[in-house]
């Protein structure tokens, strides 16, 4: 009988034994799923790149966000290649500025097959300006698409970016919404940065001798801005647009002229050659270079600097 007995005690020892390897390799199998699970980041593609720097704001290390752009390359006329469409389609999701600066993202959205995925259209609550150039009328169509150049704007397109994200990861929402609003807080530093250095200043106008891309940042500052080119890069100026503005820049003892980024500035160049002016960057953020992409630049550093050169060029009281 106590043969018995122990015969009994050892059976559900082993059993015991048995029990707890089994529970032991379903915890760490489980743990491993888990940890696997929140390895995943949330894949994100963006057009330019002021969504490319808000979305790894937001997004911190919890998403994996790629430019669509190329580095270097301008953005007026990039056109997608096949693997450029293949990437928006794997993507959870796409964020692209509105259709006036993005005109093929019509055809692209539609053949998606991405059912899942999230698109963001930042320019959805945002007031659109209409491009102004030196008549000042406005041309047909002429919307400025430029929207990021306007922090306001930029604090309506942080906003969509965190609640896309929390969708899909409600469970880092609160992380998503805190980061949202440290990065909305830094913008309107920054707002209130160039509402002050830009308040007492020799002159307030800025000649641009670029493609038509400062419309917001003027108007919220109230410059008067001129450019020497329309919405796109392409609309070269006429012979005569060109002598319209060399004899306002000496009419108005205008000392600098800006030029943009990423193209050769032959326009401003020539202004300045013929009026005794210097040159001035004055970057739009759509894109920035190999170098500086690889750097780290980000879209505030592109915008501290641009309010540096702008009150240069325009002769601020320091």
């Amino acid at each position: 009988m106590n043969k018995r007995k122990r015969d009994i005690k050892k059976t559900f020892f082993v059993i015991g034994i048995i029990a707890s390897i089994i529970l032991g390799i379903v915890i760490v199998s489980s743990g491993a799923e888990r940890l696997q699970s929140n390895s995943q980041k949330i894949k994100i593609v963006t057009t330019l790149f002021p969504l490319y720097d808000f979305v790894k704001n937001v997004g911190g290390n919890k998403v994996e966000v790629s430019l669509l752009l190329p580095p270097g390359v301008e953005a007026h006329s990039f056109e997608p290649k096949p693997g450029d469409i293949v990437n928006i389609n794997e993507a959870d999701v796409f964020i692209y500025t509105g259709k006036s600066m993005e005109p093929w993202v019509d055809s692209v959205i539609k053949g998606a097959s991405n059912k899942k995925m999230i698109i963001i259209d930042a320019s959805i609550g945002i007031k659109m300006i209409p491009a102004v150039f030196r008549d000042n009328d406005e041309p047909t169509g002429s919307i400025d698409p430029h929207i990021w150049l306007d922090f306001d704007n930029d604090k309506i397109i942080i906003q969509a970016i965190a609640k896309a994200l929390s969708q899909k990861d409600p469970v880092n929402a609160d992380f998503y919404q805190r980061n949202a609003s440290e990065y909305q807080d830094k913008l309107s530093a920054l707002d209130e940065e160039y509402t002050t250095g830009l308040s007492k200043c020799k002159s307030m106008e800025v000649i641009y001798g670029g493609h038509y891309a400062f419309g917001y940042l003027a108007k919220r500052y109230n410059l008067k801005y001129l450019a020497a080119q329309g919405i796109s890069p392409d609309a070269e100026p006429t012979a005569n647009d060109l002598i319209q503005l060399i004899d306002q820049i000496k009419k108005d003892n205008i000392q600098y002229v800006f030029y943009e980024e990423l193209i050769t500035p032959k326009i401003a160049e020539i202004l300045a050659n013929e009026t005794n002016a210097k040159l001035l960057l004055l970057n739009a953020g759509h894109n920035i270079t190999k170098d500086d992409f690889e750097n780290g630049v980000s879209f505030l550093s592109i915008m501290e600097k641009n309010l540096t050169n702008l009150r240069i060029g325009l002769r601020c009281n320091r």
